[in-house]
């Protein structure tokens, strides 16, 4: 599975990224829990509004403990820039998961691992090189990319129609819903 990730040297680009560790926490104890996330978003899918709508489901170990559906406060121009709004709030969502589970004394031991199936996403949150075009995008741009070099998250790449998030940004045909359900319920057996 970690072919599925870029790994690089961030120092040049966020050479404080690191991440924030509650000083008082609680002596962890047992075994190392994993986390996992899916995140998506459904460009413009509000006809109304055309508001996008972002979809994240996180895991810890084999259960799906937080799931978060909702539409985004901006009416974003690309698919790009909602598929980044959307990463960020994920990435804001997993920070909170991981301290609380820190407070309780749970150790995290491994980067979380976060699929997105969105390629040129994934691109430029992984690999420094890449450039940013969209200035309106800018603040979730930089604040994924510092994640990434913090090294408590691995952003990879999942197809679209293997992406647990889908739904919970767009209506799906009934047999994939039943398909993306029967992952959620035995997500250990195909992952």
């Amino acid at each position: 599975m970690t072919d599925k990730f870029h790994v690089c040297n961030w120092s040049s680009q966020y050479p404080d990224a690191k991440e924030k560790i509650p000083p008082d926490t609680l002596e962890a104890l047992g075994h190392s829990v994993v986390t996992t996330w899916y995140v998506d978003t459904d460009h413009a899918g509000c006809r109304d509004t055309r508001h996008s709508h972002t979809g994240v489901i996180i895991y810890v170990n084999c259960a799906p403990i937080l799931w978060y559906s909702k539409r985004q406060n901006m009416v974003e121009s690309s698919t790009f820039s909602s598929e980044f709004i959307a990463l960020k709030t994920a990435i804001e969502l997993l920070e909170s998961l991981r301290y609380k589970l820190r407070m309780f004394g749970a150790p995290i031991d491994n980067s979380t691992i976060a699929f997105c199936d969105n390629k040129a996403v994934v691109q430029n949150a992984t690999h420094p090189e890449s450039t940013l075009k969209k200035k309106n995008v800018s603040i979730a741009y930089h604040r994924c990319r510092e994640a990434q070099a913090a090294v408590y998250i691995h952003v990879g790449f999942i197809r679209g129609m293997e992406n647990l998030a889908d739904m919970l940004t767009k209506v799906l045909p009934g047999p994939h819903l039943r398909k993306l359900m029967e992952y959620i319920f035995h997500w250990k057996r195909w992952h």
